[in-house]
């Protein structure tokens, strides 16, 4: 199976999302209720279980964490500078920039091990574990400020945020669950893909887009043009090693994650515009990363 079409389950689970949600009895209110386990329960603990399992081990590799914590803040900086356009709509902002930034960490896990193996699964999950936290601060802030709330009262009491602090502060005090435990967690914590997805296909408006695509586009173009190029001119500047490399521009041009169109949709925000680039972004990174992929190879 090729890098493009390890995708194409993701966006099959979005397919049978709209599908169910627009064409069965299991209409709106149940895929209410399935964000509301989507974020307050599955997305949180695959997050404090994945980190819990990662090896971090980041003075081994200052550059490569260097280099993924970089890349997201490029990615961070020119989405809010956006907002400083003229005629931009301040909630389809709010609710979008994050598309530019975050990323689907299921598909860079699942794609790093197959490129790289044991090891370059290892330094992905140093890259999800150290920019994480700062992807979902970033996303938070516009929401909270968009939407009139406390913005330190939301970061405190955003589950992805407390969830990802806690799994960091556990690998760090070398916490090791019972097997009962943890095998519990792990359960909980692969629901929340797919009910992730299919949640974003309900959710999803086929004009979603449309109340803004130029805005779309920007977004786009961030996640999967700027950054990727961004992350292969700043991996030859660091001089990391070829395995590096790829990891570090594989995370750069990642769809983005599914979990934005659920924060979005509990924050306030526009769900149906952030689906729509969720699904385009999804449906771009069959694309982006085998070229990004195959250009660092013609650079190297």
């Amino acid at each position: 199976m090729s890098n493009a079409l390890l995708l194409l389950p993701d966006f099959l689970l979005i397919v049978v999302g709209f599908v169910v949600c627009r064409w069965t009895s299991l209409d709106r209110p149940l895929w209410e209720a399935a964000e509301r386990l989507v974020y307050y329960l599955l997305f949180p603990v695959l997050l404090f279980n994945s980190i819990v399992k990662s090896p971090l081990q980041p003075m081994q590799t200052l550059s490569l964490a260097l280099a993924g914590v970089a890349t997201v803040g490029c990615g961070i900086v020119l989405s809010l500078a956006i907002a400083r356009w003229p005629g931009v709509n301040a909630r389809l902002h709010a609710s979008g920039a994050q598309v530019a930034f975050r990323f689907n960490s299921f598909i860079a896990l699942a794609l790093s091990e197959r490129l790289i193996g044991p090891q370059g699964l290892a330094w992905m999950a140093l890259l999800i574990a150290l920019c994480v936290p700062l992807c979902n601060v970033a996303a938070v802030w516009p929401l909270a400020r968009h939407g009139g709330h406390s913005y330190g009262r939301e970061l405190l009491r955003n589950p992805l945020i407390l969830s990802t602090l806690g799994g960091l502060l556990a690998n760090a005090c070398g916490l090791h669950l019972p097997e009962a435990a943890a095998t519990t967690l792990q359960r909980i914590g692969l629901a929340a893909l797919p009910v992730g997805l299919m949640a974003v296909g309900a959710g999803l408006k086929l004009g979603g887009l449309k109340a803004s695509p130029g805005l779309a586009a920007a977004f786009l173009a961030l996640r999967h043009a700027v950054l990727p190029a961004f992350a292969i001119g700043l991996t030859a500047v660091l001089a990391l090693p070829a395995e590096q490399r790829i990891i570090v521009v594989l995370f750069a041009a990642l769809p983005t994650a599914s979990s934005a169109y659920v924060l979005a949709a509990r924050m306030g925000g526009d769900g149906s515009f952030v689906a729509g680039l969720v699904t385009v972004s999804t449906l771009l990174g069959m694309l982006s990363i085998p070229l990004w992929l195959a250009v660092l190879g013609m650079v190297t």
